[in-house]
């Protein structure tokens, strides 16, 4: 039965509501957009401990999510193990990851390793350079907790660096970007086309007429654009970004735009689905080697920029960001070398053409390198996987964000009685005395804290529960 919108006889500084989920005596009450209500409620942010996923050696670290078999692939470069290309397949449960076996994709060195998901064929596309410098991909298919390959397609025989790639759901098409050293080191670009565990290319196209490097690509899914961002050696050497237009087997690109007229290096990106922007971060070395961030927005074949933001007043390497769509967050990993080296997580907020940051968490007591995040939308945890600089091993960690469904606007009171999931739940609004408190003290005034308790100290965000009249009581904020 459900009791929406049906009111009893009861005091005007109450209210009775469908109760979602169980309620009890005292506990702090949002109410939802379907008019029921429910306790306040969060989830702390965290990392769970560091997992091993390679015993050896351990570059070129490139992770992804398959979202398919809900699974995170690591593809590295196994310097334990002749510097072959491997990949290992993840299971994310909480705040913790398991390993299945890792499987050698390419029994050469390969370097500069860039892992992408295809979501339309559900195979994993690994892209690298091999010992003679020529660009190859492989497409890798997950089952369990192993994945399997087929064989390598050269993309490039010429002198590729630094291979990046990105997956164009729109068009179905692996997009991969990289420095083309034999066309004296132009940006450059290809499509890539993904049947059974194979992968085919279009001709490859130049979106940067000049000395490139660190190139890096994301999808922006609201205009259906790739945005390339990278190092424009023969201009200044600033940061630089460029919207491409995927169409068949070919990518046309329009004008390129400096996003920070400075020395930047490493530039990673990724796509805010909430806000519709794009992110770049960065090491910006003209500013003290500091890490920065900067929002973008695309606009037909273009994009424009707001004003950086440093997320690290230190020098700052190692620079990975994702996008934790079920939190609408920002999360960058880097490491921090005014602090040891240490790995170091960051989540920022886009609001506009800015971004805002919280405090940084240590991941990693250790010296950490060649760091990876993505995010396991299935667990809703953002998985980092890096190498121990202490060990040199791969290892990986889980971080989870910070959640709450307390908003500035959804506190009404405090539940009166005890209620069951569905049942009729009596809550006291503004002016109201609720006298199931604890431990508090007269005439201060209380906060809703999003993890449902109230403190004498603002949450974010900052929502007013009240004043104690006694230590028990508490008069509702109207």
């Amino acid at each position: 039965m459900s009791y929406i919108g049906r009111q009893l006889n009861v005091p005007a500084s109450t209210v009775q509501r469908t109760a979602s989920g169980t309620l009890s005596s005292g506990d702090t009450v949002i109410v939802n957009s379907d008019g029921t209500v429910s306790v306040v409620e969060g989830v702390a942010q965290g990392v769970g401990s560091a997992v091993v996923f390679e015993e050896a050696n351990t570059n070129d670290i490139s992770a992804t999510f398959d979202s398919a078999n809900n699974k995170v692939v690591i593809a590295y470069r196994d310097s334990g193990n002749s510097n072959y290309g491997t990949a290992i397949v993840g299971t994310v449960s909480g705040t913790s990851i398991s390993f299945g076996t890792p499987v050698v994709f390419r029994s050469v060195t390969a370097v500069s390793v860039s892992a992408t998901f295809d979501s339309n064929s559900n195979k994993v596309v690994v892209s690298y350079t091999v010992f003679t410098n020529n660009g190859e991909s492989i497409v890798g298919t997950v089952s369990g907790t192993s994945i399997s390959f087929g064989s390598q397609t050269l993309f490039d025989s010429q002198d590729v660096r630094e291979p990046k790639s990105t997956f164009d759901s729109s068009n179905n098409r692996v997009v991969i970007v990289y420095s083309d050293f034999n066309n004296s080191r132009y940006g450059t670009a290809i499509i890539g086309t993904v049947s059974g565990t194979s992968i085919s290319f279009g001709s490859k196209v130049v979106f940067e007429s000049a000395e490139t490097n660190n190139p890096a690509a994301t999808f922006d899914s609201n205009s259906n654009k790739v945005v390339v961002a990278y190092r424009d050696e023969n201009n200044g050497r600033d940061g630089t970004a460029i919207v491409g237009t995927v169409s068949g087997t070919s990518i046309s690109f329009g004008s390129a735009t400096v996003f920070d007229t400075g020395y930047v290096r490493d530039p990673s990106l990724t796509f805010d689905s909430s806000n519709n922007k794009v992110v770049i971060a960065y090491k910006d070395e003209d500013n003290s080697f500091f890490g920065a961030a900067v929002v973008g927005t695309v606009s037909s074949t273009s994009i424009s920029f707001g004003t950086p933001v440093v997320f690290e007043e230190a020098n700052t390497d190692n620079i990975s960001t994702t996008f934790d769509s079920a939190n609408n967050k920002v999360v960058i990993a880097y490491d921090d070398n005014g602090n040891s080296s240490k790995g170091t997580v960051i989540v920022g907020t886009v609001s506009g053409t800015s971004i805002s940051f919280e405090t940084p968490v240590i991941f990693e007591e250790a010296t950490t390198a060649t760091i990876s995040t993505t995010f396991d939308s299935n667990e809703d945890k953002i998985v980092i996987a890096y190498k121990d600089d202490d060990t040199n091993y791969g290892n990986s960690v889980v971080f989870q964000n910070g959640s709450t469904n307390l908003t500035s606007e959804n506190f009404i009171g405090f539940a009166e009685n005890d209620c069951a999931d569905n049942g009729l739940a009596t809550i006291q609004l503004g002016g109201s005395v609720n006298d199931k408190q604890t431990s508090l003290t007269a005439g201060q005034t209380y906060f809703v804290q999003t993890d449902g308790t109230i403190g004498t100290t603002a949450d974010s965000p900052p929502v007013t529960a009240g004043t104690a009249v006694s230590s028990t009581k508490i008069l509702v904020k109207g």
